[in-house]
């Protein structure tokens, strides 16, 4: 491990280092500059707002965090921005819901390789000079994607057959692309995958495909919010897409940003790859109950009915999570009946600006 020596001490007695974030204004990239700052990192945010806009964000006056409008899509931006900085998250990237998945598959596709591309170019770069330690690339459950059974530990991403949709495909190939960069230039890297993460702060995206759920517009890329906005306006019955037994680990953001800064200093993530992830399974229509009745009450029963899916909605996603247990300590605790009680206030207050 490389890289000038820290010097001063951060929140929890951690050395304090200069982290860039890109993507540091989207869903995941909010907390993780947030849950560094806290932890008494710097931090330096890259992102084009092409996503949602100007975002507003609670650290974003903090003395210890710069944001810089760009693309990191240009690795001599990118390399600029990594002037000073001790470690990289790779978060950039095209993103969207299910929808997208058809509707830009190509522009899923080619945009996220050319910014990760262009970030391991400016990180293989930076690290050269001697002051990067190590990029950690968030990648995506879509590895598993194909897999036919579970839990999906690290390593069966590389035995099952590839990702059928090109969002789940391209992530497959940055990891191969970071781990190409370590094998080829001696870049370290860490790659985490993020399971579906429950939070607030995500809006409406910018380019979103408009597809009509029953009466409601479908309003994010994240099913739980999308559910609340939709109770919220009195829709009765749900529109759930699919026939509700879909199977995911909901986990709460400001979770998932603590792993990922966990894992920026362990000994033991140095070329290795982690599923970050609750252990708690729950059908889409087990979610929809707890929200309707957090919402409409118990006494009122839910009625819902069952939407064509799209076809990369995969079925089932349940990672493992020992790896990241064992190795890291890490695991996330939040409950899901916790984040709704965050989540639907917040949610209640868009639809009311109408935002949503």
């Amino acid at each position: 491990m490389s890289g000038a020596a820290a010097a001063a001490e951060g929140a929890e007695g951690r050395p304090s280092r200069t982290v860039l974030v890109t993507g540091a204004s989207g869903f995941i990239g909010g907390y993780v500059v947030a849950e560094l700052l806290r932890q008494g990192h710097t931090v330096v945010g890259l992102d084009d707002l092409s996503k949602y806009g100007p975002v507003v964000r609670a650290h974003d006056d903090h003395p210890r965090y710069r944001l810089v409008v760009g693309d990191a899509r240009d690795p001599e931006r990118v390399e600029e921005c990594l002037a000073d900085c001790d470690h990289l998250v790779a978060g950039a990237a095209m993103i969207g819901g299910i929808s997208y998945f058809h509707a830009h598959a190509y522009d899923l596709f080619a945009a996220n390789e050319r910014i990760l591309a262009a970030t391991c170019d400016a990180a293989i770069a930076a690290h050269r000079r001697g002051r990067l330690r190590k990029l950690t690339y968030l990648s995506s459950s879509m590895v598993y994607e194909s897999a036919t059974d579970w839990p999906s530990a690290e390593g069966q991403e590389l035995t099952i057959p590839p990702p059928r949709s090109s969002y789940g495909f391209q992530k497959l190939a940055g990891e191969v692309l970071v781990r190409a960069a370590h094998q080829q230039h001696g870049l370290p890297y860490t790659i985490l995958r993020p399971f579906n993460c429950v939070g607030t702060g995500e809006g409406r995206a910018r380019g979103d495909v408009q597809v009509m759920s029953g009466n409601v517009r479908l309003a994010m890329s994240h099913v739980v919010p999308d559910l609340v906005q939709k109770v919220v306006k009195g829709q009765d019955p749900l529109h759930l897409l699919g026939d509700g037994t879909q199977v995911r680990h909901y986990t709460y953001g400001a979770d998932l940003a603590r792993g990922i800064c966990q894992s920026l200093e362990h000994e033991g993530a140095w070329q290795e790859d982690f599923n970050l992830s609750t252990d708690r399974a729950t059908t889409v229509l087990e979610l929809a109950t707890l929200i309707w009745e957090r919402i409409r009450g118990a006494s009122e029963p839910l009625r819902w009915v069952a939407d064509p899916p799209f076809v990369h909605d995969v079925q089932r996603r349940v990672p493992a999570t020992l790896k990241a247990r064992r190795v890291l300590g890490f695991t996330a605790d939040t409950s899901l009946e916790t984040m709704l009680d965050e989540v639907i206030p917040w949610v209640t207050r868009e639809v009311d600006r109408g935002t949503l």
